[in-house]
């Protein structure tokens, strides 16, 4: 059984981060890389609202100087998915399959996934017109016809974005009236670039080479009718999934199954636990917001590792 001062569970912008700043502190972290190191950026094509890099970057490429940066400060890396952990009792511990690795405190940085349709087209598609962040992609759809999944909130204000940049966002919903709040739905219906498809469920991502995306199939989900519609992008509004299941029963989740947090801070309800990035932030769910909490969790790790040794 390894014994370790900080272990980082997570590899995104929040976990290397987090892992830059505690290996420059001299804590030597132990980052549990997971399933896809890198984080949800390892499958984006161009970042170009990350600070410092005015022509862009690729996904993939700004994870991959992050990690080599926390390697030079001198974090180590294990490849390998945290399966469970203890909190309730010390020293904590991370259970890597059968083996316990044990720690004086920990940063759970294990982001989140937005959920999508299932479809084979879909996942065909991705980063080549199918997106789940607006924020992060809508530019990229300047004057062009795209399409937004979803009902709630998330999908108006993601339609309202996206009505900076296309001609015409079409709302694709599965029931006749929305779930977002009435004044969400007044914008919604006082935007001229705005249509909403009612009763209507996407059945196929339609595309073809090198252009991407060209429309969607649709399903009429009262009248069994099928059409296409034209666009040139499609955007998921439908939630995101927290990947905080390991840690249930040990942590405060949310009601989405978010991990709580004191306000102004990365700090849980388990003295010596932290948690940075999507896995704790419901609302922004950015590179460089995740990447500012990993830097808060560090901070806050090194503080209480000199708090119980004084």
């Amino acid at each position: 059984m390894a014994h370790e001062q900080l272990v980082i569970v997570g590899s995104g912008p929040a976990g290397l981060t987090a892992a830059i700043y505690a290996s420059r502190a001299m804590l030597k972290p132990l980052v549990i890389e997971g399933t896809q190191p890198g984080g949800q950026l390892m499958i984006t094509t161009e970042v170009e609202n990350y600070p410092g890099f005015p022509d862009g970057i690729m996904g993939p490429e700004l994870m991959n100087r992050m990690r080599q940066q926390a390697d030079r400060f001198g974090a180590r890396f294990r490849m390998e998915v945290a399966t469970g952990c203890r909190f309730q009792t010390r020293p904590l511990a991370i259970y890597l399959g059968d083996e316990e690795v044990t720690a004086d405190t920990v940063i759970l940085a294990t982001g989140a996934t937005a959920r999508y349709l299932g479809l084979p087209s879909e996942e065909r598609w991705r980063g080549r017109g199918v997106s789940a962040c607006a924020t992060c992609d809508g530019f990229f759809f300047r004057d062009k016809e795209v399409a937004v999944v979803g009902g709630g909130d998330t999908a108006a204000e993601e339609a309202l974005f996206l009505t900076r940049f296309a001609s015409k966002v079409t709302i694709i919903h599965r029931r006749n009236e929305l779930r977002a709040s009435k004044f969400m739905q007044e914008r919604l219906s006082n935007d001229p670039k705005v249509e909403i498809s009612w009763d209507s469920v996407v059945i196929d991502v339609l595309g073809e080479e090198p252009r991407g995306v060209t429309g969607v199939l649709l399903k009429n989900v009262k009248t069994g009718e099928e059409n296409v519609l034209a666009c040139d992008g499609m955007f998921l509004a439908i939630g995101h999934q927290p990947s905080t299941l390991f840690a249930k029963g040990e942590l405060e989740l949310n009601d989405a199954g978010y991990i709580k947090v004191f306000p102004g801070s990365t700090r849980t309800g388990v003295e010596g636990v932290f948690a940075a990035g999507d896995c704790q932030d419901s609302i922004f769910r950015q590179a460089v917001s995740a990447a500012g909490t990993g830097c808060m969790a560090a901070i806050e790790a090194e503080r209480y590792l000199q708090s119980v040794k004084s």
